[in-house]
């Protein structure tokens, strides 16, 4: 087998097969071990049960960061966004948010040859062969520009648009997947949007597009940073941009609890920024896409999922938001939520049941007083998302285009509960939601608004001069 292939199995039917005879591993593995756990002891069986749990979530890991793409992709997610997950599987599945099985140096330089026409070392006045981090469209080389900058190279992975379409092909295994990992969610319109989004993400002038307008629009902000794409370096299958250094979400978990809260606050104000400002999202939150510098700086990684919003999109979410933090007028929420797609109109429910399954996503702006985002009410609103048997249920759906918004929604729970960040999340709130505009509530965010007066400032000089 070459190397390329090695690396990806590319058709339908071979990564279909693989997946199934994973399966069936691990099924035989249960089996064989079933007369020891009938006979064992309390405790042995113990034993053996987690044993069995550890190899199989390993060896599903292994086989998903060897196959990247989508189904890596969706193993991604689970790690850190479904809490319920079991903590064997979540580990060896959050190895995939940091690292994969890379390809050899080799293929890595045929992709820079065939892409950018000539060898890395002729390109690039250093070039360092080995990746630093490989994941599941690509991985990222160190390398040192002719002219001295110090830069990060994306090399797309050989036939990762061709295992991708295949996976988007075999639409039932990927409902399936998605449904066994994600109960209660509606499958349809997750996969199809996602699907979108993914081969988008195969377009590395797509991404570096998207990475160009989240990093022009947050220049010179006092903690948000995302590094600026080297356009004469990259095309549809290389991407470079500045190389930034700095500290892993592993490594931010082991410091004191104050640089956690202004990491998370930090991670708060670019979710809701984005949004509400610049109408965008970077649709891939996971732990491996940011970099920590301590004081609350943080620089976000891979704009690949970006999704970008309309005025017309934000409406019926901004109503949402002021009819029941605000106002408190909940038939107008209701009816924002039906206009949004969320809930089906004249569904027979009570308004005050909508305004408690809904209103738990908005549980962190509902008081203005600190609150802390514990592990525990992280998982109780994914849990909520998912949840299939409540009276809700058959009345509720995520419309295919907020479906990218709650997967950030979702990651940016698990995230800042994960941390058991500590923020008055409505007074930050307010200081971005456009209807409100409220005053800085943070030493952050008094900085962020000397930069927003900056930026303002010299719009307008521009302005001026044209």
């Amino acid at each position: 087998m070459s190397a390329a292939s090695a690396a990806m199995r590319q058709s339908r039917i071979s990564r279909g097969a693989a997946l199934a005879r994973l399966a069936l591993r691990i099924g035989g593995r249960y089996v064989a071990r079933s007369p020891k756990l009938l006979f064992a002891s309390v405790e042995h069986r113990a034993e053996l049960r987690h044993d069995l749990a550890y190899r199989s979530a390993d060896e599903v890991a292994e086989e998903l960061g060897s196959m990247k793409g989508v189904l890596m992709k969706l193993g991604q997610m689970a790690s850190y966004i479904y809490d319920d997950m079991p903590l064997t599987f979540r580990a060896a599945m959050s190895r995939l948010q940091h690292r994969a099985a890379p390809m050899t140096p080799e293929l890595a330089a045929s992709v820079i040859r065939q892409e950018l026409a000539g060898e890395p070392e002729q390109l690039f006045r250093e070039w360092d062969p080995l990746p630093f981090a490989a994941a599941s469209i690509g991985q990222v080389h160190r390398a040192i520009t002719r002219d001295g900058r110090a830069v990060a190279v994306k090399v797309q992975y050989p036939g990762i648009a061709r295992s991708i379409t295949s996976d988007l092909r075999n639409v039932g295994l990927l409902r399936r997947v998605v449904g066994a990992a994600f109960p209660g969610l509606d499958t349809r319109s997750f996969v199809d949007e996602v699907s979108d989004r993914l081969r988008e993400e195969v377009d590395y002038v797509r991404e570096a597009e998207s990475q160009e307008v989240f990093a022009r629009y947050y220049d010179g902000h006092p903690v948000i940073r995302v590094p600026h794409v080297v356009p004469e370096l990259s095309t549809a299958r290389v991407l470079t941009s500045e190389l930034v250094s700095g500290s892993s979400f592993d490594d931010l978990l082991t410091w004191d609890q104050h640089e956690k809260d202004l990491a998370a606050e930090t991670i708060h104000r670019f979710v809701f920024r984005s949004l509400y400002r610049l109408h965008a999202f970077n649709g891939d939150p996971h732990p491996g896409n940011y970099l920590f510098h301590g004081d609350g700086r943080v620089t976000f990684l891979d704009f690949g999922l970006t999704k970008m919003f309309t005025d017309a999109d934000l409406k019926p979410l901004i109503d949402a938001v002021r009819c029941l933090v605000f106002e408190k007028d909940y038939e107008a929420f209701r009816a924002a939520l039906e206009q949004a797609g969320f809930l089906k109109p004249g569904a027979p429910v009570p308004t005050q049941l909508v305004v408690d399954r809904f209103g738990q996503f908005y549980g962190t702006v509902l008081q203005d007083a600190p609150m802390t985002i514990t592990p525990a009410y992280a998982s109780a609103i994914v849990r909520r998302f998912f949840d299939a048997r409540g009276p809700l249920a058959p009345y509720s759906d995520v419309p295919r285009e907020y479906v990218i918004m709650q997967r950030i929604n979702l990651g940016l729970y698990a995230l800042l509960g994960s941390l058991n960040a500590t923020a008055n999340w409505r007074r930050i709130a307010e200081e971005i939601w456009p209807f409100r505009n409220g005053p800085p509530s943070t030493p952050i965010g008094e900085a962020e608004a000397r930069w927003e007066a900056t930026r303002a400032s010299t719009t307008l000089e521009k302005v001026i001069k044209n």
